[in-house]
C-alpha cells in the first residue's frame, strides 16, 4: 500500500471515529433530555427512525443496493438495532448504564477471536477484564438500591449491542465478503426495518393512545428538543455505518464506552443529574480505562501477525459512500 493510501485510510479513521464520538454523545445527552419532557420511549425511538428513513429517502443518489442477496443479509441487523435502540433509554443513571455496557467488549472480544487464528489470550487481556470488574465493583459498592432496576434491562442492551456491531462488523469489513451497499443504504435499511418492531412495542405499550396527545402538548423549547434529537439521530445511524466499515467489533464496543466517559464527566460535573461520590467516580474511570486497555494487545498481536501480503485494507473494497 503506498504512503498517501496508508494516510488517507488514516484521516479516514480519524474523522470517522470523531464524528460517531460527537454523535454518540449528543445522542446520550439529547435522548436523556428528551425523555423527560416526552416519557414514550418505543414512540420517541420510532420518530428518530422514521425522520432519519425520510432523509435518506431525499438523498436518493447516495443510496445503493447491490442485490436483494445483500438486502436481505443486512435485513438480519434491523432487529438487533431497533433492540439496541430501544433498551438504550435511560433505564438507571448514566453511569450505571456505561459500567455495565463496558463488559460488552470482553464477548466481541472472545467472537471476534474465534474467527482468528492468530488472537491468544494473554495476560494483559485477563488484566484488563480484572480491572473492568473491579471497577464495576467499586462504582456499585456505594450505589443506592433503586438505582440498581435497570441493570437487567441494561444487560439485555449489552447483548444487542454486541449482536449488532458483530453483524455489521462481519458484512461492512472488506476481508470478509461485505455487502455491496451504500454507508446510507445500510442505515436506510437499518432504520426503515427497525421501526416495525418498535411500533409493534408502541402498541402493546399502550403508547400510540397516549402519546400523540403528549406529542401535542409539548411546548416550543420542548419541540425543539425532539426535532434537535430526530436530527442526532440520523447523524449517529451514518456515523455507526462508517465507523463500523473501518474498526473492529470489539474496538467499535470499546470506543462507545471511552466516549462514554465523557457524558459522565457531563452528567456529573455540568447537567449534575448524578451526584457521584469519589469512589463512584473512580470506579467508573477505572471500568472506562480497563476496557480500553482490553483492545491494546488485540492490535498489538494483529500488527505482529500480518503478512504484507494479506494486509487488511478498511478502503480495500470501498463501499459507495454517501
Amino acid at each position: 500500500m503506498s504512503k498517501n493510501g496508508s494516510l488517507l485510510e488514516t484521516v479516514e479513521t480519524l474523522l470517522s471515529v470523531s464524528s460517531f464520538v460527537f454523535c454518540s454523545v449528543s445522542m446520550i445527552v439529547t435522548n436523556k433530555l428528551a425523555i423527560t419532557v416526552f416519557p414514550y420511549e418505543s414512540t420517541l425511538t420510532a420518530l428518530q427512525m422514521a425522520f432519519t428513513v425520510l432523509v435518506l429517502v431525499a438523498a436518493w443518489p447516495t443510496l445503493h443496493v447491490g442485490s436483494l442477496r445483500d438486502a436481505l443479509r443486512w435485513s438480519l441487523v434491523a432487529p438487533c438495532f431497533a433492540g439496541m435502540l430501544l433498551t438504550s433509554m435511560p433505564l438507571g443513571t448514566v453511569t450505571l448504564v456505561i459500567v455495565v455496557r463496558a463488559m460488552s467488549p470482553m464477548f466481541a472480544l472472545m467472537a471476534e477471536m474465534n474467527r482468528s487464528s492468530v488472537l491468544h489470550v494473554n495476560r494483559q487481556m485477563i488484566l484488563s477484564i480484572f480491572i473492568m470488574v473491579l471497577g464495576a465493583l467499586l462504582y456499585t459498592k456505594d450505589l443506592e438500591f433503586r438505582h440498581l432496576v435497570g441493570v437487567g434491562w441494561i444487560a439485555v442492551n449489552t447483548c444487542f449491542s454486541v449482536l449488532t456491531r458483530l453483524l455489521q462488523r462481519k458484512m461492512l469489513a472488506a476481508d470478509q465478503n461485505p455487502v455491496d451497499i451504500s454507508k446510507s443504504g445500510c442505515s436506510l435499511i437499518n432504520n426503515a426495518l427497525g421501526l416495525l418492531p418498535l411500533l409493534v412495542t408502541a402498541y402493546f405499550t399502550g403508547e400510540v393512545h397516549s402519546a400523540p396527545a403528549a406529542l401535542m402538548s409539548l411546548t416550543q423549547r420542548e419541540t425543539n428538543l425532539m426535532v434537535i434529537s430526530c436530527v442526532v439521530a440520523v447523524g449517529i445511524s451514518y456515523t455507526n455505518i462508517w465507523c463500523q466499515s473501518l474498526i473492529s467489533a470489539t474496538s467499535m464496543l470499546i470506543l462507545v464506552n471511552a466516549n462514554r466517559f465523557l457524558v459522565i464527566l457531563l452528567d456529573a460535573l455540568l447537567l449534575r443529574t448524578d451526584q457521584l461520590s469519589p469512589s463512584q467516580l473512580a470506579g467508573a474511570v477505572i471500568t472506562i480505562l480497563g476496557g480500553m486497555a482490553l483492545a491494546a494487545p488485540n492490535t498489538r498481536e494483529k500488527e505482529e501477525n500480518k503478512m504484507p501480503e494479506t494486509a487488511y485494507s478498511p478502503t480495500g473494497r470501498t463501499m459507495q459512500d454517501a
